[in-house]
């Protein structure tokens, strides 16, 4: 079932929500409700006042304008390359610099605390840099012996 909704950007590049009142809402900020497990599922439109405008179940419920709007807006926000190889560590402890191959290119990080790699679902990471950048590991099982090797002496 789709939503009756509309969404489009204003003359100063800000997202537009007008509702199924007609009603017109200009800033509004989508935020996924699990973006890196079910990243099409459960999304809110917030308010420039930080209130919620309306929930959508799954973005399949969108017409395709809105969905291609909705998905330009979170593109920067979704930003986390998948870590591909873990080339070397500059040490065993922490604060430790990581050099890495990822889906975007090589790249090395800052790993600040071992609290800083999660684990999800699935056997998959998340680990975040000092500066805030997410790198994923989908699935742990799938790097190579010498990048899981690395790993495991942090987990």
């Amino acid at each position: 079932m789709m939503m009756n909704i509309e969404l489009e950007r204003d003359a100063f590049g800000r997202l537009v929500l007008t509702d199924a009142e007609g009603q017109r809402h200009a800033g509004v900020v989508p935020v996924r409700a699990f973006p890196l497990t079910a990243p099409d599922d459960g999304l809110s439109l917030v308010g420039p006042d930080g209130r919620e405008l309306l929930w959508i179940d799954r973005l399949d419920q969108l017409p395709e304008g809105a969905r291609a709007l909705l998905g330009q807006e979170l593109a920067p926000r979704d930003f986390a390359p998948t870590l591909q190889r873990l080339h070397k560590v500059s040490s065993f402890g922490v604060p430790s610099t990581w050099t890495v191959s990822t889906d975007r290119g090589e790249t090395s990080f800052v790993l600040k605390a071992e609290e800083d790699i999660r684990r999800l679902e699935g056997g998959a990471l998340l680990i975040a840099s000092a500066h805030g950048v997410q790198f994923r590991i989908p699935d742990v099982k799938a790097l190579d012996r010498g990048s899981r090797k690395l790993l495991e002496r942090f987990l």
